[in-house]
């Protein structure tokens, strides 16, 4: 039998003793119907943190759950094994202009246990539940069908009751000092400990081993765990971590002043939709083009993907954007020069007026063509949906990552010119100042940018780190140079606990013509469990790409995949990591 075998075993037969000790009781009690209804009473004495409550507890039967999807993706239903259901309440109080705040979290425990938890991250501003089913890849079953206990948390607001109009609408939490904390980082340990309780009294038994998998603003909260909770979690997958949110907003007001540089015009008001017009699909598809005929070949392959990133400067890709630009006036299938100096701009970096970096550059990669890149950095074409960096970091600069929080509607034209207002000499030091109501500025509160993780070395615990090359609002250029960071630390050593995987020419946690399907778990574990370390994770393309049934391993780095020479190139075998 093997190790993953006994271990399964032990767990479930630890289970079923809990269950016949009750049943000696009291015969109802080892129904599983009834130890999950009852939790309320059962967890009265056991939990972490008194103040919490059970708003509901029920079995579910095993079947068909829809799970969250993002805006205007297809519906995902998983197929769920029977399972004890439970939402609950803690820390509730009235805050900052009379809001009711609470955190609140969403556990699933399945009968058939594997022993070990898996905390969902979040996304975007959180302020929503989650589904607590553990879909983290299409590349994988979602952790609960694995086996796993799930649980997701709104991290300590609600967006359906924290919601004010005139004050960044959901993003209005970040008038309450409080609030942001738990955003930022202050509900998650308090989440886990929970979870944990609940765990060993409902199987009881302990939970052998846990893990926290997030992507964006969950892979901040997996940096954040590993950097100030280094207690709670054996092994993290951080994906596209956010850990510069406040700093990675001043470059989304950066990009939208540099395109709408491009539009504006005395005579008209500026307009979302104007903005988005700066750049055409086929303008993007020229730089693109540009990018791929001066560093396609870098891995010895020209294969439509710019392997060997760490070669692909500016320097180098500006002859192939100048041999693109028009002669005279702007015109279909070239670029302006005015269009090439905007980019040049953004991926440049954010800086104030003395050329000071405010965050990072940005790679060039061929991710700048996708549809995720385009509708951070510009919107649609025609700004319906408009720019998330107007969207979401406006508001999110104006209410959660400045201090004071400036009270601004939600309406996009109003965020728009708050972006355009920003002046990164006067307004940027915001996002490091502090006041009465905000004793600890938004940067401590919502970064994990620190480069200390002694603690979480010292209880080996392992962190997996992966990164779409072309991620266009947290820059790949800032998650290396933290990892260089880490590596010096610990002198040259990283990879011994922590390793980051690029992935060319993805963008945000997913999405451009990129290798971008892998399972970040199965590797974690072994890692974890084992003593594996990852020395590569073999990621197939997505299914609109134009080659669907590509494989590639991806690399840990500073090493990257470089073709061997010979084989297929649609196979991943025919590569190998090098630095």
């Amino acid at each position: 039998m093997s190790k993953p075998a006994r271990f399964a075993v032990i767990v479930m037969f630890g289970g079923f003793l809990s269950i016949q000790q009750g049943a000696c009781a009291d015969a109802d009690v080892a129904s599983p119907t009834t130890r999950c209804a009852a939790l309320s009473d059962s967890m009265a004495r056991h939990w972490p943190d008194a103040s919490t409550r059970v708003l509901s507890a029920h079995l579910v039967a095993a079947g068909p759950l829809p799970a969250a999807t993002p805006p205007g993706a297809p519906p995902l239903s998983v197929d769920a094994p029977e399972h004890c259901e439970l939402i609950a309440a803690t820390q509730e109080r009235i805050g900052e202009a009379g809001q009711h705040y609470a955190i609140r979290f969403h556990l699933r425990m399945p009968l058939q246990w594997n022993g070990r938890l898996y905390f969902q991250g979040g996304g975007g501003s959180n302020g929503v539940l989650g589904d607590a089913l553990g879909v983290y890849s299409a590349a994988a079953a979602p952790a609960l069908v694995q086996g796993f206990t799930v649980v997701s948390q709104d991290s300590g607001h609600d967006n359906a009751i924290n919601n004010d109009p005139a004050r960044g609408g959901v993003l209005a939490f970040g008038f309450d000092e409080k609030a942001r904390a738990n955003y930022g980082h202050a509900s998650l340990p308090v989440v886990a400990k929970a979870a944990k309780a609940v765990i060993k009294i409902f199987y009881g038994a302990d939970v052998a081993r846990s893990y926290f998998v997030g992507c964006s603003k969950g892979g901040e909260e997996g940096m954040a765990l590993a950097q100030r909770y280094a207690s709670e979690f054996d092994g993290i997958a951080a994906g596209a971590p956010g850990m510069s949110l406040p700093r990675a907003a001043l470059a989304e007001a950066w990009d939208t002043q540099a395109f709408a540089a491009l539009v504006k015009s005395d005579t008209q008001q500026l307009s979302l939709d104007k903005v988005a017009a700066s750049f055409s699909n086929p303008d993007l598809e020229l730089v693109r083009a540009a990018v791929l005929a001066a560093c396609d070949a870098d891995d010895g392959v020209r294969d439509g993907i710019v392997g060997n990133f760490k070669n692909c400067g500016g320097e180098k890709v500006k002859p192939q954007l100048k041999a693109r630009q028009c002669k005279a006036e702007k015109a279909d299938g070239c670029l302006s020069m005015a269009q090439i100096n905007a980019l040049t701009r953004v991926l440049g970096g954010a800086r104030d007026s003395q050329g000071k970096i405010l965050y990072s550059d940005w790679p060039w990669d061929t991710g700048i063509a996708a549809a995720g890149w385009r509708i951070w950095k510009l919107g649609s074409p025609d700004g319906r949906p408009p720019s998330l960096n107007v969207l979401l970091g406006g508001a999110s600069l104006a209410s959660d990552f400045t201090t004071p929080p400036t009270p601004l509607s939600a309406d996009p034209g109003a965020l728009l010119g708050f972006l355009l207002a920003f002046d990164f000499d006067r307004d940027a030091a915001k996002i490091y100042a502090t006041d009465a109501a905000f004793p600890r500025s938004a940067w401590e509160d919502i970064s994990a940018r620190s480069a200390d993780l002694s603690a979480f070395r010292a209880r080996g615990a392992r962190l997996l780190v992966t990164h779409g090359v072309s991620d266009p609002v947290f820059s790949i250029n800032d998650t290396i140079a933290w990892w260089r960071e880490v590596n010096e630390r610990n002198g040259g050593n990283a990879n011994q606990f922590v390793r980051l995987f690029p992935v060319p020419g993805m963008t945000h946690c997913g999405g451009g013509d990129a290798t971008d399907q892998f399972d970040v778990l199965a590797p974690l574990m072994a890692w974890v469990e084992h003593g594996e370390p990852p020395d590569s994770i073999i990621a197939g393309a997505n299914p609109r790409t134009p080659w669907p049934k590509r494989t590639r391993p991806l690399c840990p780095y500073p090493a990257v995949a470089h073709y061997r020479g010979s084989g297929d190139t649609e196979v991943a075998a025919n590569f190998e990591c090098r630095s």
